[in-house]
């Protein structure tokens, strides 16, 4: 009897904490990162009675975790890409979203602003016009500097969200490492809640950085980030900091935290959310404030050279229309020497707004693209007489360099912030050409002058009158010099200018060019000026002013596309992930239903057992009361 009463006895309690797991998994149907719970049975050690052995009844030999570490595997992994391509693709649709929306791209100010040199083409001596040319100049230096502005915000938003993920990935480093000890110290028999929400803890972990975690002796878990750096090592955690950029002092690094040194980390050695910050930085919002500098500068120097070669209504020569930034170079924080280096612009042709690291070694400059570490074409000593020539930039070298010193070339990053309109008095506004061209009346040839180009704003005769004289139809002199020959429709130059004749010139024919003068209405320059948004004055000379701005908006929504793609199809991957652990280790309620009437009628059944020991036992107690 006592052997049916502790059969039954063992069953219930069995059952009664089957049931209570079915129930906590129910429970935790929603709970993130839940693996359901799977009670395993055991019979108990039966008993010799001579004639055999009598069984005991049952127990729970273990509960623990229904999982797949392949398929959490993969779901991490999957899970640190996503974060990754997320947090890239969100930051480049708002950079998309600034450069192709009219309300804060260049476009639309930048057709104004060339439609206002239309517009004084078609009036030059219009005041109005003038003015409207001015006001345009303006709006569009402040749109160059506002979008700089909103560039420079996203890349404090970036420094901020490193600030961020630094704080989250070393309070979720350090409680990984202390469930680790836990876990570790359990001698593997270690809470299945437990092991989940350390499993959380890691997944959470591999978001902000990428990588993967390795199991360890079956009870702890390593993990390290996508660039393989160890965060976590059993029962010890790395701590990541927030180091200041050698170069740019504002910018700030991700560095591991080893034996008191903050050791850099590269941009590559992360993935997940941080990975995507770093990613974004350098591989969008840079490029994009580099390509929007170099279009200001590039409209800036073709604008400027062209303005210098007009004239004024006072008279005088154009000067600079904008004020244009020099490049900025920046000295490495750990530099020996004193030298300091300073850049002015040489060929804007050649500029392509990279950044270039420069390297004094061995008693010369060495120059390497900042992004991939690729050489770059370096010439000249550095001194003022042979600048340092690199991308269309000349740097002065100042002071001593130490072997080893190194600086960061910044050719147009930030130059649309600091691009402004020079001149305020709209009588400055060079729109004629400086030199006409006058037919003498006793010509007697069918010549006709057209209006004449200047090739050299700085030569010195420029404005000084001078006399073309032919001798023939096929000679002429230029104040007595020559002769030279001539052919119908060739060009004829002389101190910067050049022009050409419609028709045949005669014998003794003269054509006098000279100064325009004060007062004039001519549109020469204006004219010159209107069409400088298609000259071909960037790449060497292949792309113009608006190919570039077009290339600067395609670029950029190219590169957000790529990223939204990519979150895209990583995103069906990651469900598939999702999916495929919670196909086994998810919370099925119809199974856990099924399950919870099994074991009900099981429980139902053994407390029936237990009801019986006890008729048997009130029936020997009946028996000897009689």
């Amino acid at each position: 009897m006592s052997n049916v009463l502790s059969t039954g006895t063992s069953a219930l309690m069995a059952f009664q904490r089957a049931l209570s797991t079915v129930s906590h998994n129910v429970a935790n149907i929603n709970t993130p990162g839940y693996s359901r719970q799977r009670v395993d049975f055991a019979t108990r050690n039966p008993t010799d009675y001579g004639y055999g052995y009598v069984g005991g009844g049952t127990k729970i030999a273990d509960i623990h975790r229904v999982g797949d570490s392949l398929a959490t595997s993969r779901l991490l992994d999957a899970g640190g890409e996503l974060a990754r391509l997320q947090q890239l693709s969100g930051l480049s649709n708002r950079v998309d979203s600034l450069v192709s929306n009219n309300a804060t791209g260049i476009s639309g100010m930048w057709s104004n602003f060339f439609d206002s040199v239309s517009a004084l083409s078609s009036n030059a001596g219009s005041t109005a016009e003038r003015e409207n040319l001015l006001a345009q100049g303006n709006a569009l230096a402040t749109r160059f500097a506002q979008l700089d502005g909103e560039f420079d915000r996203l890349d404090r938003e970036v420094d901020a969200g490193l600030q961020s993920a630094v704080g989250e990935i070393n309070r979720l480093a350090a409680e990984i490492a202390q469930l680790n000890g836990k876990i570790g110290s359990s001698g593997g028999k270690a809470a299945p809640d437990l092991l989940d929400r350390r499993d959380l803890l890691v997944s959470q972990l591999v978001d902000y950085t990428g990588g993967t975690a390795v199991s360890q002796d079956g009870s702890t878990i390593n993990v390290v980030t996508a660039g393989g750096q160890a965060l976590v090592v059993g029962a010890t955690a790395s701590r990541l900091g927030i180091v200041s950029d050698p170069f740019q002092p504002g910018r700030q690094q991700l560095a591991l935290e080893s034996q008191g040194q903050q050791i850099r980390l590269d941009e590559r050695a992360l993935g997940g959310r941080a990975g995507g910050l770093l990613e974004f930085r350098s591989s969008v919002l840079d490029p994009a404030l580099a390509e929007l500098g170099r279009i200001a500068i590039g409209l800036g120097d073709a604008f400027n050279r062209a303005h210098a070669a007009g004239m004024d209504l006072y008279g005088q020569m154009g000067g600079a229309f904008f004020d244009l930034p020099s490049p900025a170079v920046n000295a490495h924080a750990g530099n020996a020497g004193n030298a300091v280096l300073q850049a002015s612009l040489g060929d804007v042709g050649g500029l392509d707004g990279r950044n270039v690291v420069l390297r004094f070694d061995a008693g010369g400059w060495s120059a390497t693209r900042a992004d991939t570490g690729a050489s770059v074409p370096l010439t000249g000593t550095g001194t003022a007489a042979d600048p340092l020539r690199v991308n269309g930039v000349e740097i002065e070298v100042g002071g001593a360099p130490a072997n080893g010193d190194r600086f960061l070339l910044q050719p147009t990053a930030g130059a649309a912030g600091a691009i402004s309109v020079a001149i305020t008095d709209p009588s400055r506004i060079a729109a004629a050409s400086p030199v006409k061209v006058s037919a003498d009346l006793a010509n007697t040839g069918t010549g006709k002058p057209g209006k004449p180009a200047v090739d050299d704003a700085s030569h010195p005769d420029l404005l000084t009158p001078a006399t073309i004289e032919f001798i023939d139809g096929n000679q002429y002199t230029v104040d007595g010099a020559g002769p030279y020959a001539y052919t119908p429709g060739q060009t004829i130059s002389a101190n910067g200018w050049r022009m050409t004749l419609d028709g045949a010139p005669a014998a003794g024919d003269a054509f006098t060019v000279g100064p325009t003068g004060a007062g004039s209405s001519d549109n020469g320059n204006a004219a010159l000026l209107a069409n400088l948004d298609d000259a071909r004055t960037l790449n060497g000379g292949t792309v113009s002013l608006n190919g570039a701005v077009a290339g600067l908006t395609t670029s950029v929504g190219s590169a957000a596309r790529q990223a939204q793609y990519s979150a895209e199809a990583q995103q069906v991957i990651h469900d598939q992930a999702q999916a495929a652990r919670d196909s086994v280790s998810g919370v099925n309620l119809d199974e856990e239903a099924a399950d919870m009437l099994r074991l009900q009628q099981a429980y139902q059944a053994a407390a029936q057992i237990i009801s019986t020991a006890d008729t048997m036992f009130q029936s020997i107690l009946n028996a000897t009361r009689r």
